[in-house]
């Protein structure tokens, strides 16, 4: 893919995922008035489980309590049970704990919206900082999970090895206007269309652009 042709990737990708179910992140979004706690607590729930079980999760935990005074007064436990069967539910629950502490005593309380900030919370990486400053806060940010890394690769628009180096390439070569969305747009894509085994290129509008890099069995 050239860099000027991911204006056209863009345009096609969000008519695709218009068909398709909103991530979980989004949902909790629109409910909550984006509110940067939940969605934080939300995209800590979200981490190695799918969609769906994180949306029934966080539904049981923000029934219990929504703010880091009121789920700190909840016990470890009630948390554990609520928040099963996320992955790691155990470990997620302590973190939560942990994380409302720190916002207490360092930040007033409230969701710091710095990605420098928010990787200082236990358990809070750069993929969700990211997405805590762009869903929560709708500031610019680069989410890159395995969705945006596997297809921003898969295309040919960038050549990297590791998220991480994918979230660098992307901050240096993505126009800045699909910053917030670009993490929104390729979830769906990549859990839809675009998988990592055998994707279904015979649908792709993009096909035209994609470069088809490590794929070696399509449908």
């Amino acid at each position: 893919m050239r860099r000027d042709e991911i204006h056209e990737a863009i345009r096609l990708v969000k008519q695709e995922v218009r068909r398709w179910q909103e991530p979980v992140l989004g949902v909790v979004a629109k409910q909550s008035n984006r509110d940067p706690f939940l969605i934080l607590i939300s995209c800590l729930l979200s981490l190695r489980t799918k969609d769906k079980t994180t949306r029934e999760a966080s539904d049981r935990l923000f029934a219990l309590a929504h703010t880091p005074t009121s789920i700190l007064k909840l016990p470890l436990k009630k948390i554990e049970r609520a928040i099963y069967p996320v992955g790691f539910y155990r470990t997620k629950a302590k973190s939560i704990h942990q994380i409302c502490h720190q916002l207490i005593d360092e930040h007033g309380g409230r969701v710091p919206d710095s990605i420098d900030e928010l990787v200082t919370l236990p358990g809070v990486g750069r993929k969700t900082a990211n997405l805590v400053v762009t869903v929560g806060f709708q500031k610019p940010g680069i989410c890159v999970d395995v969705h945006v890394h596997r297809i921003s690769n898969r295309w040919g628009y960038i050549k990297t090895k590791t998220p991480e180096e994918s979230e660098q390439a992307l901050r240096r070569k993505l126009p800045k206007e699909y910053w917030i969305t670009y993490n929104d747009l390729l979830v769906p894509y990549g859990q839809n269309l675009c998988f990592p085994v055998s994707p279904l290129c015979s649908r792709c509008k993009l096909s035209g652009l994609c470069d088809r890099v490590g794929v070696t069995k399509s449908r």
